[in-house]
């Protein structure tokens, strides 16, 4: 099973591999008890945010973590994959406008992107 910051690191590479956009991992262990973590990510079409999702789920599969639950919303504008401690959420860029999730979580603590995908390259 993997820890938090590993299911971060396998799925923020997956949704970069993909060409993701917007990446963002935002702590919110503070602000709730749904996640530790989210994952948001903008797909340029509903076809994009389906590949960036499965993409997802594939390579934490392949770690050997499978998600708990599974959501898509409003005809492929949102996927949400739960990972208990981590909730990765994919959208267009008109569902991550509609559900401004960075606004409504504005008190959780932004993490460096950066260190994930570097620490994947070694």
């Amino acid at each position: 099973m993997l820890n938090p910051k590993e299911i971060i690191a396998v799925a923020v590479k997956a949704l970069d591999d993909k060409k993701g956009k917007d990446l963002k991992v935002l702590y919110t262990a503070d602000q709730t008890t749904l996640a530790d973590y989210f994952i948001l990510c903008t797909g340029t079409s509903n076809t994009q945010v389906r590949a960036l999702a499965e993409a997802v789920e594939e390579s934490l599969s392949q770690a050997g973590e499978e998600p708990h639950h599974i959501e898509g919303h409003r005809g492929g504008q949102w996927t949400l994959l739960d990972y208990s401690a981590v909730v990765v959420h994919v959208f267009t860029e008109e569902g991550r406008a509609f559900y401004d999730l960075e606004r409504l979580w504005s008190d959780a603590k932004p993490v460096d992107v950066s260190q994930y995908l570097t620490a994947q390259g070694e």
